[in-house]
């Protein structure tokens, strides 16, 4: 931060649902990073060069009342909310705008939270930038900051716990695979297998999915943003499963296709395997240094080559004169790799090279509407120093380990005919 200057986070507001319902409550993703506070009506305010030297942070919560305490539960103690946060000042909501005025008084500059990430539209204004709105009129001799550049850099790199979480939340992912694999038959519908898997995450001690589940079995797995899954689960068509754990609010993001009956066509088992090939390759090249830019270009080369010896391009239209127009967008139209983290696409600049501690995901695709099928894999991995860690390398994704389980579990396969 420059000098002089306070920061101000805010939690999340809770979202209505319909009439006096409410969205399950899901913590701001920066506002838990900075603090570890899951609870609603929280504010924190940093402010380094403060005269005020007890202030240098200070958390807002609020206070329990009776009525609260019987209708929604205990809230934090201020003792409670500084063994969770390691901020000593915590101060009772009631007095927040007393507090920020006085501190406001002392300082030069104003760093206000946005949403950034990338592609997000504030359509709906958050709690930070209505504020920020309100403080931008009320004090506009001060200059305004942005802080997501600087949440950026910091939320790019996990620490050892926040692996630690991701593993966690890969763990229980990987056994909500499991219930599916032994469970998929001819017959099934996606909405079973999404059942599934929620089941499983919820049972495992998850907050549920870390975004909406992709279960598109046959021709819709060639729609990328599938989340309907209300489609029955044909014998013979292949279903794609895009999903992942949250787990202490951290996200775990895979994607494994498999036969809805347990064993791949001849055809499907050629896609798949040059799927698998280019994503093996592209994990080798995940590195410190390498810009997102470089990966996709050299990912394209790839699927290039692999989209020809599969029957699906000619030789002569692998370099096309046009070089914004390449023909194996036809069938690959993603990019192969996004930051993961808090958020399933995590907070990041795209134009940072590769740093040890960032953990991204890896998932390359082959998508062909005309014969009913979209293949693609996804596995997350950890850029170290010492080469590409795979943290979800124990998750089956072999041709041979997937039909293997398949068919062990077709003993105690659910019968939903």
């Amino acid at each position: 931060m420059k000098p002089d200057s306070l920061a101000i986070f805010h939690s999340n507001d809770a979202m209505p649902r319909n009439g006096d319902q409410h969205y399950s409550y899901r913590q701001h993703s920066d506002f838990f990073y900075l603090t570890g506070v899951q609870q609603k009506d929280s504010v924190l305010i940093i402010f380094p060069d403060t005269p005020k030297k007890d202030f240098k942070e200070v958390l807002f919560i609020k206070k329990e009342t009776e009525h609260a305490r019987i209708w929604e539960g205990e809230k934090l103690t201020k003792t409670e909310a500084t063994n969770l946060s390691g901020i000593e000042q915590v101060v009772w909501l009631s007095q927040y705008h007393t507090v920020l005025h006085d501190l406001i008084k002392n300082s030069k500059r104003i760093y206000i939270n946005g949403n950034e990430s990338q592609g997000a539209e504030d359509e709906i204004l958050t709690r930070d930038l209505r504020l920020g709105n309100e403080l931008m009129k009320r004090y506009p001799m001060h200059k305004y900051h942005r802080s997501q550049p600087i949440l950026r850099n910091l939320r790019m790199i996990k620490s050892p716990v926040e692996i630690e979480l991701i593993r966690k939340a890969l763990q229980i992912t990987h056994h909500g695979f499991d219930k599916v694999m032994a469970s998929v038959k001819p017959g099934m519908w996606e909405y079973q297998l999404e059942a599934l898997l929620t089941g499983s995450f919820i049972h495992d001690g998850a907050q549920g999915h870390a975004y909406e589940p992709i279960v598109a079995s046959g021709s819709s797995a060639c729609v990328l943003h599938y989340i309907t899954n209300s489609e029955k689960c044909q014998a013979g068509d292949l279903v794609l499963l895009d999903f992942g754990a949250e787990y202490a609010n951290y996200s775990a993001d895979i994607t494994r296709t498999i036969p809805v009956n347990g064993r791949f066509s001849e055809r499907q088992a050629t896609v798949y395997n040059a799927v698998l090939k280019v994503l093996r390759e592209t994990k080798e090249m995940m590195v410190p240094g390498v810009l997102l830019e470089e990966l996709n270009q050299e990912v394209g080369k790839m699927m290039s080559h692999a989209l020809v010896d599969i029957g699906l391009l000619d030789k002569s239209e692998i370099n096309p004169k046009d070089s914004k127009k390449q023909p194996y967008r036809r069938y690959f139209m993603h990019g192969v790799a996004h930051h993961l983290g808090l958020d399933v696409h995590d907070l990041s600049d795209r134009y940072s090279p590769f740093q040890a501690g960032m953990v991204l995901t890896c998932e390359p695709g082959i998508y062909i509407p005309e014969e009913k099928m979209g293949i693609r894999l996804e596995n997350n991995i950890l850029i170290t120093d010492d080469g590409p860690v795979d943290l979800a390398s124990d998750i089956p994704i072999e041709i041979e380990d997937i039909e293997a389980h398949m068919q062990e579990s077709e003993f105690s396969a659910i019968d939903h005919s």
